[in-house]
């Protein structure tokens, strides 16, 4: 079957907040242009998962009528806490210590998924189509190399790539520009990355994995706009990471953990630090007669200013995520992604007006420059290679750089990032082994029962979307020297090392449990696995993470 082709003036890739805002500000500046976004989610939303605290400045840049227009934007910030956690005690950090930039004063806890979807609602009233299920799988370029568009992939395939009786190609979406915002480690924005050369000149990006949970708690325990920050136990003072715990409305926390994927030991695993976590006794009593209602995990750019690749080339650009926007220290990236959607979507709009069409949106990129978005995260840029140092050492030099860029001290010198995240781990035999308890089942879980919790579906006879460049490789290479990590950085028990009985050690892929988190595809340490987009709608389905 040939591939049925649409023809619009933009499209969009990816219904987060980089590519909802980037349609909106389309529109409302060219009423006329053809927009349509594609999301690999069943829905809108779907695939959406941060803490999340947001920043309504771009908000509010965007809809300015946003709280009488009914945003899920409800609960304000109303008290910070910042504690320092031993294994059975905590130091709580006066608010007068930490740098302004830390503050929350004017922030609110929301469900991002939520908001997302009331963008995208907002979106379509204004004409923008979006087709949610729908996976971007391949860039269209032209005889000139220029980006044309994007081919959503062929469903009906089966695990061994025969065509099935449901078969069904792909769609080719052409557009004068294509919009990336599919987030952190896009499938599509790698290849984009590599052909156009985007990160010469520039740091590599460096990650985090971010896992959550959604709770209903105990009334009495309940306080509506806490938000709670923590570093230390249980991670080792050469690990970074940290915890995060917000009180939206109706009864409901969120919490998570996040792990920096720099870490040493192939024997840690971030779902087990995030479920020991859960159990200090700072923490534990929040949960304790609550239900715990979803669960899920993704990685989390935390590069930075230095990390940011070159974001247009012909015919389109990067936005959101998709370039790594997110402000570490401030656990925020939703505000810049907006904005950033924003200037690119302002861009296309001018380049329309003139006739224009698959050239490099120059104006995009010297917006940002000049953007509130650059010197949210120049202010910042010295923190996350600060923590080489250590983490006590480097969380110290991170808050004298914040202080100081407050009090109009420009610091004339931008730190790298070191050593890629993939190429951290020691081998197995040298680093300590870490025991972690059996979950109570109380506030600590298992993996399969927290990935029955994110709603995650894959079609099961489909191509696995986790590719081995070399399938030697686990058994041969990782498991003597790192003990397969594998095993442990995901967080949803997709890779095992089977070992039958009188038979040689076995490399299994449970790809139905994927989250789309893309930690294996950033923390292997030969770089063996590849992450692409499966068939349309599978994954995980957050209700309101």
């Amino acid at each position: 079957m040939s591939r049925e082709v649409m023809e619009y003036d933009v499209v969009i890739v990816g219904a987060g907040p980089a590519g909802l805002s980037a349609a909106i500000r389309l529109k409302q500046l060219a009423p006329d242009a053809s927009v349509c976004v594609v999301e690999k989610g069943s829905e809108v939303g779907a695939h959406i998962l941060s803490g999340a605290v947001i920043d309504p400045i771009a908000l509010t840049e965007l809809l300015p009528e946003w709280q009488t227009m009914g945003a899920p934007v409800k609960t304000a910030v109303s008290e910070d806490q910042f504690l320092i956690l031993t294994r059975t005690g905590k130091i709580t950090l006066p608010n007068w210590l930490l740098p302004p930039l830390m503050h929350n004063h004017g922030n609110y806890i929301v469900s991002l998924g939520n908001l997302c979807r009331w963008l995208g609602e907002q979106a379509e009233g204004l004409g923008v189509e979006i087709y949610p299920g729908f996976a971007a799988a391949e860039v269209l370029y032209d005889d000139d190399g220029r980006v044309v568009g994007i081919a959503t992939g062929d469903m009906g395939i089966s695990r061994t790539g025969e065509q099935l009786a449901s078969y069904t190609p792909g769609v080719e979406l052409r557009a004068k520009y294509t919009l990336f915002a599919e987030g952190v480690r896009g499938s599509l924005s790698k290849t984009l990355e590599a052909r156009f050369g985007l990160r010469e000149g520039v740091q590599h990006q460096t990650y985090g994995i971010g896992l959550k949970e959604l709770w209903r708690v105990d009334p009495a325990r309940h306080r509506p706009g806490l938000v709670m920050h923590s570093q230390g136990w249980p991670l080792d003072s050469k690990t970074g990471g940290g915890s995060f715990l917000y009180h939206l409305e109706d009864g409901l926390v969120s919490v998570g953990f996040v792990v920096h994927l720099n870490y040493q030991n192939p024997h840690l695993s971030p779902f087990e630090e995030f479920q020991r976590f859960k159990t200090h006794p700072a923490i534990r009593p929040t949960f304790e007669g609550g239900e715990r209602i979803s669960y899920g995990a993704r990685a989390i750019n935390e590069g930075g200013l230095q990390s940011v690749p070159g974001l247009i080339f012909p015919g389109g650009a990067l936005i959101g995520c998709a370039a790594g926007f997110v402000n570490l220290p401030r656990i925020k990236g939703s505000h810049n992604a907006m904005k950033t959607g924003m200037l690119a979507a302002e861009a296309a709009a001018a380049a329309l007006a003139e006739g224009r069409a698959w050239d490099r949106l120059e104006a995009y990129p010297a917006a940002y420059r000049s953007s509130w978005v650059y010197e949210d995260l120049r202010r910042v840029r010295n923190v996350k290679p600060g923590l080489k140092l250590g983490l006590w050492l480097g969380t110290a030099f991170g808050g004298f750089t914040m202080w100081a860029e407050t009090l109009g001290l420009k610091l004339p010198f931008t730190l790298g990032h070191g050593t890629p995240d993939h190429a951290c781990l020691k081998p197995a035999a040298e680093m300590p082994r870490i025991e972690y308890p059996k979950p109570d089942g109380v506030v600590s879980f298992d993996r399969l029962s927290s990935v029955f919790l994110s709603g995650t579906n894959h079609e099961e006879d489909q191509p696995v979307h986790l590719r081995l460049t070399d399938a030697t490789v686990p058994v041969a290479h990782n498991l003597p020297l790192y003990d397969e990590p594998a095993q442990r950085y995901c967080p949803a028990g997709v890779y095992e090392i089977v070992r039958p009985e009188g038979g040689e050690p076995r490399f299994q892929i449970n790809a139905q449990n994927c989250v789309h988190c893309k930690t294996c595809d950033i923390k292997d340490p030969t770089q063996n696995i590849t992450w692409v987009v499966p068939q349309g709608g599978g994954g995980p389905t957050y209700p309101n993470m």
